[in-house]
């Protein structure tokens, strides 16, 4: 280190230069528009390819959609999809368990493009929460629940969808 580097360190750290900076970068933002969203009251639009909580739908006639095909369990990388199923006495197959684990769960979408009858989504809903881990584990009838209480949502996404593809 030179006599005149370490000269002008000195100089800079006696007359607060990296302060000056700082402060001035501070004054410049202090007066331009605020970009803070008041959250609960105000919300930031999602993303066309957002991904939220899982939902399983019904046909228009009430019956369940899901087929137990076992797709989207084999096609989920996190394994949080677990399937059991029976056959009926007309000879369909429908689930008698569809479990999802939420803590496992990397919202991927794998398992909503594998499903051949739309039975499974990811709808657009993000404000839910767990406060132990088995709160986030979904079984059948809570998946349906959530199905039943947003249908028109996820009819109104799907069609919205339809156009871009």
């Amino acid at each position: 280190m030179s006599a005149v580097t370490a000269i002008k360190d000195l100089l800079s750290s006696f007359m607060l230069t990296e302060l000056v900076k700082g402060l001035a970068l501070t004054g410049r933002h202090f007066l331009s528009p605020h970009i803070t969203v008041q959250y609960p009251e105000e919300k930031t639009p999602l993303s066309q390819r957002f991904r939220g909580l899982h939902a399983l739908r019904r046909y228009e006639n009430g019956e369940e959609r899901c087929i137990a095909c076992k797709l989207c369990e084999a096609v989920c990388p996190a394994v949080a999809i677990t399937i059991e199923s029976e056959q009926r006495d007309d000879g369909s197959r429908r689930t008698t368990r569809y479990d999802i684990d939420l803590t496992k769960c990397i919202f991927c979408g794998f398992c909503e493009e594998a499903c051949p009858v739309d039975a499974i989504v990811e709808t657009n809903i993000f404000e839910y929460h767990g406060e132990q881990r088995g709160d986030l584990y979904f079984t059948k009838d809570m998946l349906l629940a959530v199905g039943d209480r947003y249908e028109a949502e996820i009819a109104a996404d799907r069609k919205a969808d339809a156009k871009y593809r």
